[in-house]
């Protein structure tokens, strides 16, 4: 009995030793981890008129800009007058610049900067939009092409994406060439038209021509990430998100073929029957959840700023990794950033209810992790379809995930400086961007690609993206316009 006991205190001693020393390591590991954010003074709030920027951003959304990837020339008129309007709202800045037509409506502006030998930069954005499904017209509060200014928002399609990057550029470019600057080092604009249906035409397009020349840049800046507001549990601030890295976008067909006939008397097999099993099967068989190193190194510098026990947590992922990917798990937004998706997205079969149609084809979208490749998906496509029947076809404009820009550079560094002092209550981290942007294009050209849109939005706004009522809180437009202009200033100078 007395050996039992001994035992029994020997083990709950040991037990109470691991644990003390697990606490410890926890214990250090949160209060080594110091901040990692820029202390910098805010800058005061540079005066402007914003009631006359958000009219102008409201005219250009009345413009139709929709891409089509089968059309070149789709919605040529409305892609014309926006320009037109761009060349009539921005004489400064076209004065100061030189302008260019590429792929047909892309536009590139070169300001040239006063020393040769500084490696140049480019701000871009896009044109396009994406169109507005029909049937949910009635969901808008204002008519999504309308342009309406009203209760402090800019209302329509583009507001947000991307026409209110597009033309915050603008106007802080128009101010500064006012202001009479000159950059030091030479600024490209490069304004895509089809970035919504995959940049071919219009961004790939600008990128070659760029190489071309032998034009070599230190970085490119793209739409992506946000400023959010109480999405991420644990942080009482705003998180500002600059995306160093993006995932992969690759859009596959499935096809299945059969006998066609009178559905009266249907075979075993069906077209529609074999693709559906297929679909619910590679649905049913999800990619596997990793953190990849950018989203690790945003866990890192997050973790300073956040409540007790999530400080805890992203401070030492050596133990909490498997609760965090199931937390991560529970919403599509956050499961995206540690798992390769699988979406479908397009169904075709049939035209007629007693006839069985010979052929059904389906489309399926992955947005691939850094780290996962095309060839990696068809293999598991291949895996978990199980059927030889179906036949998978990769469609054209996919691409593997772009390398990911580090956050040691001086540009990083200027990108998060800026964000720091015209949104001081924000902490500045580097992000995964989750969705494609015309910054791939660049891969070839660029040595830093950062993906920040420096829009301010919550859970509620994030509906809105590519869906109904969207907008874009004047005030916020404003502050996307002093980013921009002090972008430039510290960074061209």
């Amino acid at each position: 009995m007395r050996r039992l006991i001994r035992l029994i205190r020997n083990v709950v001693v040991l037990a109470l030793l691991a644990l003390g020393i697990v606490a410890g390591v926890l214990l250090f590991n949160v209060y080594t981890h110091g901040s990692r954010q820029l202390q910098v003074a805010a800058l005061p709030r540079l005066a402007l008129d914003e009631a006359a920027a958000a009219a102008r951003l409201g005219d250009a959304i009345r413009f139709r800009t929709i891409a089509d990837i089968a059309d070149p020339d789709h919605s040529a008129d409305a892609f014309r007058g926006l320009q037109a309007h761009i060349a009539a709202s921005f004489p400064a800045f076209h004065a100061a610049t030189s302008r260019e037509t590429v792929g047909g409506y892309s536009l590139l502006y070169t300001w040239q900067g006063s020393d040769p030998a500084a490696k140049p930069m480019a701000v871009l954005a896009h044109q396009d939009v994406v169109p507005v499904a029909p049937g949910t017209e009635k969901d808008w509060q204002h008519p999504p092409f309308d342009g309406v200014v009203s209760d402090g928002f800019i209302w329509g399609r583009g507001s947000w994406d991307d026409k209110g990057n597009l033309y915050a550029i603008l106007e802080a470019a128009e101010a500064l060439a006012k202001d009479g600057f000159r950059p030091r080092r030479t600024i490209y604009f490069a304004f895509g038209h089809d970035e919504e249906v995959t940049g071919m035409r219009g961004a790939s397009a600008i990128a070659a021509l760029l190489a071309a020349r032998g034009v070599r840049l230190d970085f490119v800046l793209d739409e992506g990430l946000i400023i959010t507001e109480g999405i991420l549990k644990g942080l009482n601030r705003p998180a500002a998100l600059i995306g160093v890295a993006e995932k992969g976008y690759a859009t596959f067909s499935l096809k299945a073929q059969a006998t066609p006939g009178h559905s009266s008397m249907p075979p075993r097999d069906t077209a529609i029957g074999m693709l559906s099993a297929a679909l619910v099967r590679l649905e049913d068989s999800r990619l596997p959840m990793r953190i990849p190193p950018t989203v690790g190194e945003m866990f890192d510098t997050l973790a300073p700023e956040m409540n007790a026990f999530n400080r805890v947590v992203l401070s030492n992922l050596w133990l909490f990794r498997p609760l965090l990917l199931r937390e991560f798990e529970k919403t599509g937004p956050t499961e995206a950033t540690v798992r390769t998706t699988t979406a479908l997205t397009i169904f075709n079969a049939g035209d007629k209810d007693n006839v069985l149609p010979g052929h059904a084809e389906a489309t399926v979208n992955f947005r691939l992790l850094p780290g996962d490749t095309q060839a990696g998906v068809v293999d598991h496509m291949r895996r978990a379809v199980n059927n030889e029947r179906i036949v998978i076809a990769a469609a054209p404009g996919n691409t593997d995930p772009p390398p990911a820009t580090a956050t040691s550079t001086p540009s990083y560094r200027a990108l998060s400086q800026t964000i720091r002092e015209v949104f001081p209550d924000a902490v500045v981290a580097p992000g995964l961007m989750v969705a494609a942007t015309d910054s791939r294009q660049y891969v070839e050209i660029a040595d830093n690609i950062f993906r920040f849109s420096p829009v301010r939005a919550t859970a509620e706004d994030l509906k809105r993206f590519h869906g109904s009522n969207e907008r874009l809180s004047v005030a916020n437009y404003g502050d996307m316009i002093r980013f921009y202009r002090r972008l430039l200033e510290n960074t061209a100078n």
